[in-house]
């Protein structure tokens, strides 16, 4: 029976190292997209073919779904649609590998929020981890100059909007449906790019077929496939295992886009990224699986 336990749980830490290779891989995507199409319509299209598929998949939920419902997600949505917005078109002017460490560094921000909001005081890891991510993301992204680029600024903001949108997720899961609410914010986000890309006349630029790959790859891959994956398998495993496993969405960014894009990852950039995904383990797990009565 046990021996059953620990291969189910071995199963499930593998499926979701599988969703952070996955998550690390959409860095490259959405990297290559933006040479052809702009960011705004990237969000459109992938958020739209995310809604319609999570829509058709849970079909028998979905048509349940309440004005609270829309109402929750919309709000949500704003949040995944502002974290997007300035991810995509902060990847026009940094690097994948700075990128998916910065972006990362919301996990860190998460406590501090809630303690905004809620009154609630992180605790001494939080702290531990939010100084470790300043001195990180400082070696990621300042220059010499001690300026930080804007690819690298809108990314640090998107951080926060990354942040929020956790928050808003546990306060609204509460008392709806998570799958509504998902389809729900995908689509929001789809409307809200759509009518910002038409109030501003923004062109879209060329469609081609490596864009509608990497469209359906955002939207079937990234989205559905890993949506899934990681709600089956964290059934089987621990939250400590699921933390640790999922930042490694970062390390395999920032990976593919050494082996993939020829980016540079210079040894000052190593020590950032370290240093982040020590903050981001010690935030997310305590170093819990080090005590010897776990």
């Amino acid at each position: 029976m046990k021996t059953s336990t620990k291969k189910k749980s071995l199963y499930a830490d593998l499926s979701l190292l599988l969703v952070a290779i996955i998550w690390g891989s959409g860095f490259i995507v959405i990297k290559n997209a933006l040479d052809f199409i702009h960011p705004i319509y990237i969000l459109v299209l992938r958020f739209s073919l995310s809604a319609v598929l999570m829509a058709l998949v849970f079909w028998k939920r979905f048509k349940n779904t309440t004005k609270e419902d829309i109402k929750a997600g919309s709000i949500i949505g704003v949040f995944l649609f502002l974290a997007f917005l300035t991810q995509t078109i902060g990847l026009k002017y940094t690097t994948v590998s700075k990128q998916a460490f910065i972006t990362a560094s919301y996990v860190v921000m998460v406590p501090f929020l809630y303690w905004a909001l809620t009154k609630k005081k992180p605790d001494v890891y939080g702290f531990i981890a939010a100084i470790l991510c300043f001195i990180g993301v400082g070696l990621i992204s300042l220059k010499e100059s001690l300026s930080i680029s804007l690819g690298d600024g809108l990314t640090m903001v998107c951080a926060v909007f990354f942040a929020c949108h956790i928050i808003a997720i546990e306060y609204f899961t509460k008392e709806h449906d998570p799958i509504i609410l998902t389809i729900i914010q995908f689509a929001a986000a789809a409307v809200f790019s759509l009518i910002v890309a038409l109030v501003f006349k923004v062109d879209m630029g060329s469609m081609n077929n490596e864009i509608i790959f990497s469209m359906l790859y955002l939207a079937v891959v990234s989205t559905l496939i890993a949506f899934g994956i990681q709600n089956v398998a964290q059934k089987y495993t621990s939250s400590t295992h699921t933390a640790i496993i999922l930042s490694m969405e970062s390390v395999f960014g920032s990976l593919f886009s050494v082996l993939l894009l020829g980016e540079e990852f210079t040894l000052k950039l190593f020590f950032g990224c370290l240093i982040v995904l020590i903050a981001i383990i010690t935030a997310e797990t305590k170093w819990s699986f080090l005590r010897k009565d776990n």
